[in-house]
């Protein structure tokens, strides 16, 4: 009933209701993205604290990573099936309930419980998901636009709350650090209960940029069961198509949330820079991801998404294999925080026009879930991976250098997608082919 008297409210001044799903979804990934990122703060308070090595604190955030990414395909389903208010109600309460059960951890099953499992499933049954299955419900238009903000939110949550979580460390402590995390997530989970709807008929509404007179009914319900996830997925695997997007992807969570999420404070605290200074620098490439990921989304609803995605991977691997030889001064780490800051999360909008545009706007959800999975498996490898190498060798440098050759080889193969055959400024109709 409220959500139904905001939408009049908004109709009578020419506002269309999907702009406050937006909004709420882009929340959502900000609260779930400061969690997220927050842990990474921690390796070092934790090690000092518990006794644990980088390694042993990379495992529990690799199982964070990897259910995180596992969840997707699922969440697509639980969504459809119980609504998106209920799902992402339990996303943030699970994780709002990791954040806050930490700050009593004393062993560590406790912190592979609780930031492992709890935040790792509570953040993956929303994660990018969330945002296809919003902007392919509510959008007849600006899909790419849409996915561009709503992806944009992980950067938004890094950039205001990482140096706030550095500061509270260094001058009050770990445990109060989380408070502001906690809060948000609450909050947003009340706001979500209140407000987010399940499709623009649940309020009378046709979707955003439909065509007058398009009918405001619910589309038929997929017959979805838990094994409709699979059946998607072995459908989606005879397309070659399908595992580019995967491989590539895979890469992605392997040079962005595995890798500099986790390890950038650290990595900066092995060449003597204060976690504040290092926090101010991941909240930098926030900025710059904020811009290069709405930028992104524009592009894609114009341009060949292929070309972007080359462009994407190659300066991401070019930035990362010069951030060893940058010195770690203030140029340096500006010059990368800039270029690497850029493409960051801007792969998203090409990959998911891409998946839509080869499965169809009905399957994107759960395809794209299956290759969201490989993104997080891909970060699991390089949380566990890079720390792994750092305990070995007491330098990051090879997981950096690994990991720039990789998105070179990301940028080759992309091309590998035949471009579709519809204009590339509209949806294609017919499915993408592998060349």
């Amino acid at each position: 009933m409220f959500a139904q008297a905001v939408s009049t409210w908004l109709q009578r001044r020419g506002l269309h209701f999907s702009w406050v799903m937006v909004a709420l979804t882009f929340l959502t990934g900000l609260s779930s993205a400061a969690a997220l990122g927050l842990p990474g703060a921690l390796l070092q308070p934790l090690s000092r604290e518990f006794g644990w090595d980088v390694e042993q604190i990379s495992s529990a955030l690799a199982v964070r990573f990897a259910l995180f990414g596992l969840m997707g395909p699922f969440a697509a389903i639980f969504m459809e099936r119980f609504g998106l208010r209920n799902v992402v109600v339990t996303a943030l309460t699970l994780v709002a309930s990791g954040m806050a059960l930490a700050t009593q951890m004393t062993q560590f099953w406790h912190l592979v419980l609780f930031w492992g499992i709890m935040l790792g499933v509570g953040s993956g049954m929303t994660a990018l998901v969330l945002s296809a299955v919003v902007s392919n419900r509510w959008f007849e238009r600006h899909r790419g636009l849409v996915v561009g903000i709503l992806t944009a939110s992980s950067a938004t949550g890094q950039l205001i709350f990482l140096p706030v979580g550095a500061w509270m460390i260094e001058h009050m402590g770990w445990r109060l650090a989380v408070v502001p995390v906690f809060a948000a997530c609450a909050l947003m989970a009340v706001a979500v209960l209140l407000l987010m709807r399940n499709r623009p008929s649940d309020v009378g509404l046709a979707p955003f940029g439909a065509a007058p007179g398009t009918p405001t009914a619910a589309p038929p319900a997929m017959h979805v069961t838990l094994a409709t996830p699979f059946k998607i997925l072995a459908e989606a695997s005879r397309s070659s198509v399908f595992w580019i997007l995967a491989a590539t992807f895979f890469i992605c969570g392997l040079s962005t949330n595995g890798l500099i999420q986790t390890h950038f404070i650290s990595l900066c605290g092995d060449a003597g820079l204060g976690p504040v200074p290092a926090a101010s620098v991941l909240a930098m490439m926030g900025a710059f991801d904020l811009i290069g990921t709405i930028g992104s989304g524009w592009l894609s609803d114009r341009y060949d998404n292929r070309k972007l995605l080359l462009m994407y991977y190659g300066l991401r691997g070019l930035s990362l294999l010069w951030l060893p030889y940058s010195e770690f001064t203030l140029y340096g780490l500006s010059t990368f925080a800039m270029f690497y800051g850029l493409d960051w999360i801007a792969t998203v909008p090409p990959t998911v026009r891409l998946t839509a545009a080869t499965f169809g706007k009905e399957k994107a959800g759960m395809v794209f879930g299956w290759i969201f999975a490989a993104h997080q498996l891909g970060a699991a490898v390089a949380a566990y991976g890079a720390g792994r190498v750092r305990t070995l060798l007491l330098t990051y440098n090879p997981a950096l250098f690994a990991a720039g050759a990789a998105c070179l080889v990301a940028a080759a193969i992309i091309m590998m997608i035949r471009r579709p055959a519809a204009a590339s400024t509209a949806m294609p109709a017919t499915p993408a082919k592998a060349a």
